[in-house]
């Protein structure tokens, strides 16, 4: 079983690539979103190393202390989740082959194809979650971080904007596709507040570097 769990996150990234370009439904864009997400994390942390220990930086030595651990484990998170997305998703692809010839094959597929939609959304709604705290994050670094890393902060943001916003059209794929719409209704109104308060955020912290940067270059 750990084998499986692992099957996706010990590619290398020539491999990753390789098997997303493939046939195959998994991995897809769920884990891809999780994947850039932690790449923006990461980046999120390469600034806090950049940072701890310069005297310039005195300052926020405890805050960067603590937005390094938070980096991080919003990286090992979203790391994760792209071998969580493609396991939720395998019941969701096993369900829609499921025979639909007589009404009671159509019943049982239907209950089936249900509960694997539900399941199928759970992940990209966590990475989503994550992507928000990420960029949150990169807000703080973006008033806090070491100059020298400004850029890192930008590519960082845009990563995690990109891994929310390809996230959200995972869960509204899914939802699109469910019988209960009042569920369905609640999920998407969860991921549109993500959307709604963390995509502007994110523009707005790229935007601060961009000018900060355009203004050193000028």
């Amino acid at each position: 079983m750990m084998e499986a769990q692992m099957e996706f996150i010990d590619k290398s990234c020539r491999e990753f690539l390789s098997e997303l370009s493939g046939k195959s439904p998994v991995p897809g864009g769920g884990g891809a979103s999780a994947l850039v997400g932690a790449a923006g994390a990461a980046l999120g942390g390469m600034v806090t190393a950049l940072t701890l220990g310069k005297k310039k930086y005195a300052d926020v030595e405890e805050d960067m202390a603590r937005l390094q651990v938070s980096a991080q484990g919003l990286r090992d998170r979203l790391i994760a989740l792209v071998q969580r997305d493609a396991e939720l998703f395998r019941p969701l692809a096993e369900a829609y082959g499921l025979p639909a010839d007589t009404e009671a094959h159509r019943t049982a597929k239907e209950a089936v194809m249900e509960g694997a939609l539900r399941g199928a959304c759970e992940a990209p709604l966590e990475i989503m979650e994550l992507c928000c705290e990420a960029i949150r994050l990169h807000g703080e670094l973006s008033e806090k971080g070491s100059r020298m890393a400004a850029s890192d902060v930008g590519v960082g943001v845009a990563f995690c904007k990109a891994a929310l916003q390809g996230a959200s059209l995972n869960v509204f794929i899914n939802t699109g596709a469910m019988k209960d719409r009042e569920y369905a209704g609640s999920v998407n109104r969860k991921a549109e507040g993500l959307l709604a308060e963390c995509v502007p955020l994110a523009d707005a912290i790229y935007s601060r570097v961009l000018g900060a940067l355009q203004g050193q270059e000028a």
